[in-house]
């Protein structure tokens, strides 16, 4: 271990093993260490046995949730956007041969106490039960809008500087109602607040193209992709990925010690007596307590249940946004669900999870409106998480840190952080112009 690397990664979260796999692709020698026995980091995952000892503090679940070991629990569950950065980052480095995808369902939206399939196309807009006839009119003209918006084709703009106008001018000059505009921002654009009606419009119209595109991929119900047997597989095929371009992996390794130097610069890691010199430290926010700040918390309910939830037309897997202001709340709400469809689970059995930005400390209280939506559920965990960014400089001390993760069941959010970090350790941009057919054919559907 007493070696000089270009880069030494701490921890196997799913941020730092894709940036443990892209740098060593671009040839930087990596040390990837790990406090822990597994793969993972927060972003693991449990069979049931595993799942009962962390959040009941007892290794006998009940025998009718049927064998441990055909669980595979997500603790930060997000599905794909198939036509996502992540994806994109799956096919450029090739890491797409590890992983068998499968779509998923649906993709919904909760709106006045019932839940709606997302419209995401001029067509689908006039066939939502959504909208009322002439807010079905408007709403396809504006979806026909977004389709053939081209950045680099002025004639398509209709006038309008989206990189000045906001999202609220834009949408009110197609005169679209607050219930409109709710699902639009929020499970279209994946928008997590309100703040973006005042921010400029370019990024809003390119969440939705990206949703459109990402939903025409698989021809399915949803715009998202999730792997067989879970998130799990992700990590370890960054991490192979690393192997297979000579990043060396130690897991188990304990304490795994930052060193700093007089000028307060990050020259190396200790763990067991042994220091490993290198240039540069990416870890996630627990092996640097003092660089981080608290920024919030993420309360959730995991939730295992013998059907499908009720309304989305028996799906096996399925994301539901609720707005916050459909629940009079600051933040959005979101219910992840899968199943035996996807290897997670026994056949039969269901695992939906509801996540919000915490308000409260009444986990059970805050989320019961996503509760309510799953019907009868045969055991229910609770817990609450607290969520750092970064405040240090890395020009200054050598060390990335990446941001915890947030309570959205989708990917866009974290791979943003992990390709901001990827172009602050190297000083570039990272290249996703893929051809992304070839995903479709590392893809189950």
């Amino acid at each position: 271990m007493d070696e000089e690397y270009d880069v030494i990664v701490l921890g196997t979260g799913l941020k730092e093993c894709i940036l443990s796999g892209l740098l060593s692709v671009d040839g930087l020698k990596v040390l990837h260490m790990d406090r822990n026995d597994y793969y993972g980091g927060e972003s693991t995952s449990l069979n049931l046995v595993q799942l009962w000892k962390r959040f009941k503090g007892s290794d006998k679940p009940p025998e009718n949730l049927g064998p441990s070991k055909e669980y595979n629990v997500d603790m930060i569950p997000k599905f794909m956007m198939a036509n996502g950065a992540l994806v994109r980052v799956l096919i450029h480095t090739n890491v797409t041969q590890y992983l068998n995808f499968k779509a998923v369902d649906g993709s919904f939206v909760y709106n006045k106490g019932k839940i709606y399939k997302v419209p995401a196309t001029d067509v689908e807009a006039l066939k939502s039960t959504l909208m009322g006839l002439f807010e079905k009119r408007r709403a396809r003209k504006f979806f026909i809008y977004v389709q053939d918006f081209e950045e680099d084709d002025p004639k398509s703009h209709e006038g309008l500087d989206l990189n000045k106008v906001t999202a609220r001018e834009v949408i009110s000059k197609y005169g679209l109602d607050d219930n409109t505009v709710d699902f639009i921002g929020h499970a279209l654009a994946l928008h997590r607040d309100d703040s973006y009606l005042d921010k400029p419009a370019m990024d809003t119209i390119k969440r939705m193209k990206l949703y459109a595109e990402s939903l025409a991929r698989f021809q399915g119900g949803s715009p998202y992709i999730y792997p067989l047997y879970g998130l799990a597989e992700l990590p370890q095929g960054f991490a192979r990925l690393s192997a297979v371009y000579g990043g060396t992996y130690m897991l188990n390794k304990p304490q795994c010690k930052v060193e700093f130097n007089e000028n307060g610069k990050a020259y190396g890691v200790t763990s067991e007596g042994e220091t490993a010199r290198c240039k540069k430290v990416v870890c996630d926010p627990s092996y640097l307590p003092a660089k981080v700040k608290k920024v919030g918390r993420v309360a959730r309910a995991i939730c295992i249940m013998s059907h499908p939830i009720p309304d989305t037309n028996d799906s096996h897997s399925v994301q539901i946004i609720l707005p916050q202001k459909q629940l009079g709340r600051k933040s959005d709400m979101y219910v992840f669900c899968c199943s035996y469809a996807h290897n997670v689970a026994p056949k039969g059995k269901y695992i939906a999870f509801v996540s919000t930005e915490a308000e409260t400390d009444k986990p059970e209280v805050e989320l019961k409106p996503g509760i309510d939506l799953l019907g009868p559920v045969d055991e229910i965990l609770f817990d609450i998480y607290d969520r750092y960014e970064p405040i240090n400089n890395p020009s200054e001390d050598n060390c990335y840190v990446s941001t915890s993760y947030d309570a959205t069941t989708h990917f866009e959010s974290t791979v943003a952080d992990v390709l901001s970090m990827y172009s602050k350790i190297t000083g570039k941009e990272l290249n996703l112009t893929v051809d992304l057919s070839a995903a479709s054919a590392a893809s189950e559907e």
